[in-house]
């Protein structure tokens, strides 16, 4: 039996691409994507998706503000736990009660570290610079109504090297969010179905 998991992502799709990878290359994985859903009718994680066969929806959250279009939508499919993949987007809480502890998001810092609203991107990648870090990384979390400040689930560090910048800094976290996200959502599907089978 596998978990099966919601992927939202905004962007390109890259940590998609490695979660599908991970699961490519694991017959025995605690779970499967059963759909990938964006805000962005135009995404590379929805290409993605199609060229994998899974099934690929746009939800425009202007005319979702409350979510019961992607709550209905997760249902429709079964999801039993959500991945936030780069979804820009905050979750609404009526989502987010109906996954009470089955939301997982995937952070480029070392949370409690540089995150809160507004902080993606290179803007996560500045902030580290700016203060100085040493070090940085990548978080993986379960979601609560505020944002970043769930419970830690994963994490990885990398050193920040002499020179970067946010583009080179990135990068190198970008790497290791690719290992670390399927691996951490293993441990959440294992859970998940563990606690199922009570």
């Amino acid at each position: 039996m596998r978990a099966r998991i919601a992927v939202l992502a905004s962007g390109r799709g890259s940590n998609l691409e490695a979660i599908l990878d991970f699961l490519d290359s694991a017959p025995g994985a605690s779970y499967e994507v059963v759909i990938v859903i964006s805000n962005k009718a135009d995404t590379g994680a929805l290409d993605i998706a199609r060229t994998r066969k899974i099934p690929a929806s746009f939800i425009d959250v202007s005319i979702d503000s409350d979510g019961s279009l992607l709550l209905a939508l997760l249902r429709s499919y079964g999801a039993e736990i959500v991945a936030l993949a780069g979804y820009l987007k905050k979750i609404p809480e009526t989502v987010v009660s109906a996954f009470n502890g089955r939301i997982v998001n995937i952070h480029p810092a070392l949370l409690p570290l540089h995150g809160g609203e507004g902080m993606y991107g290179a803007r996560v990648h500045a902030a580290v610079l700016s203060a100085g870090e040493r070090e940085s990384g990548a978080t993986v979390h379960l979601v609560d109504a505020e944002y970043d400040r769930g419970p830690v689930v994963a994490q990885w560090r990398v050193p920040v090297l002499p020179g970067d910048d946010a583009h080179s800094l990135a990068e190198r976290v970008l790497k290791v969010e690719h290992k670390l996200y399927p691996r951490a959502l293993e441990i959440v599907a294992a859970l998940h179905l563990a606690s199922s089978e009570r």
